[in-house]
């Protein structure tokens, strides 16, 4: 599974360990991340991520 990294600050998301604080799972794919959901540390969008 691809990481993901926000165009705004860096902050990598890593499917291995998903997003505890926003309730996505261990092991979901970042295609399969709720469109609702924002970066832990900035609050943009998933749609200003870029894949590494």
């Amino acid at each position: 599974m691809k990481k993901y990294v926000c165009d705004v600050c860096g902050w990598v998301y890593n499917p291995e360990f998903g997003d505890p604080f926003q309730a996505v799972k261990p092991g979901t794919p970042f295609e399969d991340v709720p469109g609702s959901w924002v970066c832990p540390q900035c609050g943009v969008h998933k749609d200003q991520f870029s894949p590494l």
